[in-house]
C-alpha cells in the first residue's frame, strides 16, 4: 500500500451508540433479560417520538391546507360577486333586466354542470368537488335577486331554469337542496303576485307541471330537523306549499295526493319537543282539509283520525305551554272537525273512542275544553250523527253537557270561544240528540228536562227569549236601512 492510499483511507462512520432497532437486533453473549427489556423500552420510546414528530408534521400540513382552502374560498366569493356585479351592470338602479337575467341563468347552468361532472369524476373524494359545490351554493344565493323582478319570470321559465332548480332538490348535499328551497319560497311569495300576477302564475304553472309538490315531499323525508339549517329548510318548504295553495286553491287535492298529508300527520305525531315546524304543519293540514272532501277521506283512510285523537289526548290534563302551542292545539281540533264532515270518518271517530276522549276533556276544564265542544257538535250533527248521539248518552255524556247548558262560563279562558259560540255549540249538541236518539237513550234525555222542577225547561225558555230579542233587534235595523 502506497502513501497515497494511506492518506485517502477513512474508517467507516458508525454511531457511537447504535439505533434502538439495531441495538435490539444485536445479540450479545451473556445478555440478561433485564438488558433485553431495557433495549425494548428504548425502542418503544423511540417509536413514540417518531410518531409524535409525524403527527406534528401532519397537523402543520393540515393547517396549511385549510388556510389555502380559506384563501381560495375567499377568492371564489370575490369572483362570484364580481360576476354578479358585471351581470347587474347595465341595469338601472341595480334592478335586474332581461340581459342580466340570461347571463345569470347561463352562469347558474354552468355551475350545475360543473358540479355534476366533478361529483361523477371524484365520487369518493369530496375535497375534489367541494369547490364546485360552494360555487353552486353562491350562485343560488345570488339568484334571489330574480324575486324582485316578477316581470322576468316568463324568461326564467323559457330558459328551462325551473327544471334545473327542481332537479337540485334531490342533490346529495342537503345544503344545496335547502338553498333551492329558500329561492323557490321567495319566487312564489305572495308579494310577487301583487307586483305581477301574470308572471307569477306562469311560474307556478311551470312548477306544478314538473311535479314540484312530490319533489318537495321527497326532500322533506330526508331532512334532519336536529340540524338547524335543515329544520329551517323544512319550515321554508311548508311556506312554499302555503304560497302555492293560496295562489292556486284548485291544486289542494293534488297536493294532498302527492304525499304531503301523510308527511304532515307523521310530523305532527313525531315524538319531538314542540317547535315552530309542528305548528306550521298543523296549519297546512288545516288548510288542506278545509272544504275538501277528498283530502278528508284520505286522512281517514291512512289512520289520521286516530293520529289526531292521540295528539289531542295530551291536552286532556295539560294546558299548552305557550300561545303558539295553543294555536297548534286549536288547529288540530279544527282538522278533526273538518274530518268529521265525512260519514266514514264519523264511524272511525266512534270506533276510536273519540266521544269518550271529548267527554273527558270537557270534565277536566282545561284550555282544550272549548275545542272538544266544537268537535262534539260536528260529531253529533245531522242524520249521520245518529250513532254518535246514542253512544254519547251511553257514556254518560248528559252529565257533562247539561251543566254547561245550565250555566255558560262567564269568561272563557284565553277567549277561545265567545259566550254566544259556547251557547251555540251546547244547544246544537242537545238539539241533535233530541233529533237522533231513540229508545232508552231518548227517554234518558227527556228525563233531564223534567228533573229538579223542570229547571232545564226554564233555562231553555231563558235562552229562547234572549236570542229572540236579538233577532228582533236585527230585523228592526234591517227595516230601518230599507226605509
Amino acid at each position: 500500500m502506497d502513501i497515497g492510499e494511506l492518506l485517502d483511507y477513512k474508517p467507516a462512520n458508525t454511531p457511537k451508540r447504535p439505533l434502538p432497532e439495531e441495538e435490539v437486533n444485536q445479540i450479545q453473549e451473556n445478555e440478561t433479560d433485564y438488558e433485553r427489556q431495557k433495549k425494548l423500552r428504548r425502542l418503544a420510546k423511540h417509536r413514540v417520538q417518531q410518531i409524535e414528530k409525524q403527527e406534528q408534521e401532519r397537523l402543520k400540513a393540515e393547517q396549511e391546507r385549510l388556510a389555502e382552502e380559506q384563501r381560495l374560498k375567499q377568492e371564489r366569493q370575490d369572483m362570484v360577486q364580481k360576476l354578479v356585479d358585471e351581470n347587474l351592470a347595465g341595469t338601472d338602479d341595480g334592478v335586474l333586466d332581461e340581459a342580466a337575467l340570461k347571463r345569470m341563468i347561463l352562469l347558474f347552468e354552468k355551475k350545475v354542470l360543473k358540479n355534476q361532472e366533478m361529483r361523477i369524476k371524484f365520487p369518493e373524494n369530496p375535497e375534489k368537488f367541494m369547490e364546485s359545490e360552494i360555487e353552486l351554493h353562491d350562485i343560488l344565493t345570488e339568484m334571489h335577486a330574480i324575486a324582485t323582478v316578477p316581470d322576468l319570470y316568463p324568461i326564467l321559465v323559457n330558459l328551462k331554469a325551473v327544471l334545473s332548480l327542481l332537479e337540485l332538490l334531490s342533490h346529495e348535499n342537503t345544503d344545496i337542496a335547502v338553498a333551492v328551497v329558500n329561492l323557490l319560497q321567495e319566487l312564489t311569495d305572495l308579494d310577487s303576485l301583487n307586483e305581477n300576477e301574470e308572471g307569477t302564475e306562469i311560474l307556478i304553472d311551470a312548477l306544478l307541471s314538473k311535479q314540484i309538490c312530490a319533489l318537495l315531499v321527497q326532500n322533506l323525508e330526508r331532512m334532519d330537523e336536529s340540524v338547524k339549517e335543515e329544520a329551517n329548510g323544512v319550515h321554508t318548504t311548508l311556506g312554499i306549499f302555503e304560497n302555492i295553495m293560496e295562489l292556486r286553491p284548485d291544486v289542494v287535492v293534488e297536493v294532498g295526493k302527492q304525499g304531503l298529508i301523510q308527511w304532515l300527520l307523521k310530523r305532527i305525531k313525531a315524538k319531538m319537543p314542540y317547535d315552530g315546524n309542528k305548528l306550521y304543519s298543523s296549519e297546512i293540514l288545516s288548510i288542506l282539509l278545509q272544504n275538501n272532501e277528498e283530502n278528508r277521506a284520505l286522512v281517514g283512510e291512512i289512520g289520521g283520525i286516530d293520529n289526531l285523537l292521540q295528539q289531542l289526548a295530551y291536552y286532556k290534563r295539560h294546558d299548552p305551554s305557550s300561545p303558539d302551542e295553543q294555536e297548534m292545539m286549536e288547529n288540530l281540533f279544527d282538522c278533526l272537525c273538518s274530518c268529521l264532515m265525512d260519514k266514514q270518518n264519523r264511524d272511525r271517530f266512534l270506533r276510536g273512542e273519540g266521544l269518550q276522549l271529548m267527554n273527558l276533556i270537557l270534565r277536566e276544564k282545561k284550555l282544550s275544553r272549548n275545542g272538544s265542544l266544537k268537535v262534539l257538535n260536528h260529531a253529533l250533527s245531522g242524520p249521520q250523527g245518529k250513532d254518535n248521539c246514542n253512544k254519547f248518552v251511553d257514556i254518560l255524556g248528559l252529565r257533562t253537557i247539561f251543566p254547561l247548558f245550565m250555566k255558560t262560563p262567564k269568561k272563557n279562558r284565553k277567549r277561545m270561544l265567545s259566550t254566544e259560540e259556547h251557547e251555540e255549540h251546547v244547544i246544537s249538541i242537545i238539539a241533535n240528540m233530541l233529533r237522533n236518539c231513540r229508545g232508552t237513550q231518548r227517554q234518558r234525555l227527556m228525563t233531564k228536562f223534567v228533573e229538579n222542577d223542570m229547571e232545564k225547561v226554564d233555562r231553555l225558555m231563558e235562552l229562547h227569549f234572549k236570542y229572540m230579542e236579538k233577532v228582533e233587534m236585527i230585523d228592526a235595523e234591517i227595516d230601518e236601512k230599507v226605509k
